[in-house]
């Protein structure tokens, strides 16, 4: 049984998108009748059928060598276009993975979106993205790798935009789907360069091409910035990371998804994409710097944030960092097993602060606070969460970043004391988070603030057990460095988060501390608050560039060109409109007419050549 299933591993992502256009019945006239809810279960038991596949094949294919799979799909003219499919215990894995957290979620839209009409939409787009992202990790070529991403995109803009009637829903919707093109648009460059160069696609391939390849090092240059640039769009990497902050408007169950797996489809393209990224030192070194820049700055973006879920989505940004940085420095490796131990945490954090804004109306942090006794789960929850994000033993992140930290501390001792202050800010972040929304007294907003239903809270505590799990799956997998422990970065590591937990309860858990918390003057808050102001550099840089050549493009367009085709119909006009006066019928006068049009031309047409003739004449 486990043998067929692993044989056909690649029908996973069929289950959820079978589930999706089965959705599409209750667009909207069986809604009128039914109800909204019958298309939820529908992807719900198909994602279930989906998550069990991949279980059962999972031990089939655990410890055993990855293996391939072709689906022809098209072949002409020399271009080969079969899809290879990949089986190994890490795409077999990730399936599982992605599967089990959208089903999750699923359950957790049946509580949160229970007087919503837009059942059908919501989970037809959720099975969208699970199919894509199944599809995405079982995939092995980058140019069907490219097609999938695309169609993400595309779900990121419904998703987001599922609310189309609010004013910020559209904004979002708008600014995810054009941010993520711009990265799409350069990877789409190196996607079509990499095949002259490369001959394949293939991951696989590539990667062995790599170790050989001879380029001239300004193409490799050239090559490997527009193969990091769409990660970059997809992970929320400075500069083009607004798109995720905006799209919180979204529907919070999308949310768990966006913020856990969607992100990541951009890191795994970098961690397959790695070998050829090494080809050039200038690609290698801008992956650090963008990884670093991107997790410090939305590490203390975050800390400044009064909406509780956008201070979130700058976390999934600065982690999303630590991967770009953990990618440029060789370890791909200790980048998968952060993704992994970071979804299952960030999950849970998000099911945590959505049970929360579900009930209480307001987004606002400083609104809320004294739900320690009346939201004992979610509060738990998110202490949880929050434990395996950060480097605190023996949670999952903890041995994550402990192999990373202890992979930089020889070589890049520069990136080791980012990944330190990076842990401790975002330790930090998620302590001040905490006492804002759950310690404290009561107040207006949190009066009558009981905790949610069931819905809420089976996919919460299943979450919370395998987050608590993570270390165990980690021992079972035989990833964890006990036998290499470098005590020394351990200790600094256990140290930084000491010091953000410590920092944060010290001002956030003290009644006799005032709030809001002024730390530094206001000037300074402001500019993490409002993102550096990056928002607005964009105005008065490339949106004010772009505006400005539309208008130059406009004026020649409607003054030039427009004119131009105005002057030949005024001339045609005016002609017709002359000759009418010189027709008298008679033969004679329309042969002189023609006679002479055929000289005029004759002589414009030779009148280089008559000129010529002039000049010999006269020498």
């Amino acid at each position: 049984m486990a043998q067929i299933l692993l044989q056909t591993v690649w029908f996973i992502p069929c289950y959820p998108l079978i589930g999706g256009v089965l959705s599409m019945l209750w667009f909207p006239a069986l809604t009128r009748r039914t109800g909204p809810r019958p298309s939820g279960y529908v992807n719900a038991i198909l994602t279930l059928i989906a998550f069990a596949h991949g279980v059962i094949a999972l031990p089939a294919i655990w410890n055993q060598p990855a293996g391939q799979q072709f689906i022809p799909w098209l072949n002409v003219a020399g271009l080969d276009l079969t899809i290879p499919v990949e089986i190994s215990p890490v795409t077999v894995g990730a399936t599982v993975l992605i599967t089990g957290l959208n089903l999750l979620a699923q359950i957790y839209a049946f509580g949160y979106m229970e007087m919503d009409w837009g059942w059908a939409r919501l989970f037809a787009l959720m099975g969208l993205f699970e199919a894509g992202m199944c599809g995405l990790v079982l995939c092995n070529s980058l140019f069907f790798s490219y097609m999938i991403l695309e169609v993400l995109t595309l779900g990121t803009y419904l998703l987001v935009g599922l609310w189309f009637n609010q004013s910020l829903v559209v904004t979002g919707a708008r600014d995810a789907f054009l941010t993520k093109r711009v990265g799409d648009l350069f990877l789409l460059m190196g996607v079509v360069a990499i095949l002259p160069l490369a001959g394949t696609w293939n991951f696989d391939e590539l990667a062995v091409w790599a170790q050989t390849a001879k380029i001239d090092p300004t193409v490799a240059t050239l090559l490997t910035l527009a193969l990091i640039a769409g990660p970059m769009g997809k992970c929320a990497q400075f500069p083009l990371h607004l798109w995720l902050d905006e799209a919180m408007e979204g529907p919070l169950p999308a949310t768990i998804l966006r913020n856990t797996v969607v992100v990541e489809t951009g890191a795994w393209i970098l961690i397959k994409l790695q070998p050829v990224i090494a080809l050039s030192p200038i690609g290698i070194k801008t992956t650090i710097i963008v990884g670093a820049a991107t997790a410090v700055g939305a590490s203390l973006i975050a800390i400044a944030q009064i909406d509780i879920k956008r201070t979130l989505s700058y976390i999934v940004s600065s982690y999303m960092g630590l991967v770009f940085i953990a990618v440029g420095t060789g370890q791909a490796e200790t980048a998968l097993t952060l993704i992994f131990a970071y979804s299952l945490a960030m999950g849970l954090l998000v099911m945590s602060i959505g049970s929360v804004v579900w009930n209480s109306i307001t987004q606002d942090v400083r609104s809320l606070g004294g739900l320690w006794g009346k939201r004992p789960i979610s509060a738990i929850s998110f202490i949880v969460g929050s434990a395996g994000l950060v480097g605190l033993p023996p949670f999952g992140c903890f041995w994550a970043l402990e192999e990373f930290t202890s992979g930089l501390s020889e070589t890049h001792p520069l990136l080791l004391g980012i990944v330190l202050f990076v842990n401790s800010v975002t330790a930090f972040g998620l302590v001040r988070v905490f006492g804002l929304v759950f310690g404290g007294k009561p107040k207006q907003m949190t009066e009558r603030s009981p905790e949610v239903h069931w819905p809420f809270i089976l996919p919460m505590m299943i979450l919370m057990g395998f987050t608590l799990h993570v270390p165990h799956f980690l021992a079972a997998w035989q990833l964890l460095p006990v036998a290499s422990l470098n005590y020394t970065v351990t200790g600094l590591l256990v140290l930084s988060s000491a010091i953000g937990i410590g920092a944060g309860a010290f001002v956030y858990l003290n009644e006799k501390w005032e709030k809001p918390v002024r730390i530094g003057s206001q000037a300074v808050q402001d500019f993490f608050a409002y993102d550096f102001y990056t928002a607005k550099l964009y105005r008065v840089t490339v949106i004010f560039a772009v505006g400005i050549v539309a208008q130059i493009i406009s004026w020649i367009d409607r003054n030039i060109v427009d004119g131009f085709v105005n002057l030949i119909g005024f001339a045609t006009v005016f002609g017709g409109q002359s000759l009418k006066y010189n027709v008298n019928g008679q033969t004679q006068f329309y042969a002189l007419t023609i006679l002479f049009g055929v000289g005029l031309l004759g002589l414009i047409v030779s009148w280089p050549l008559l000129a010529r003739l002039s000049l010999i004449v006269g020498g």
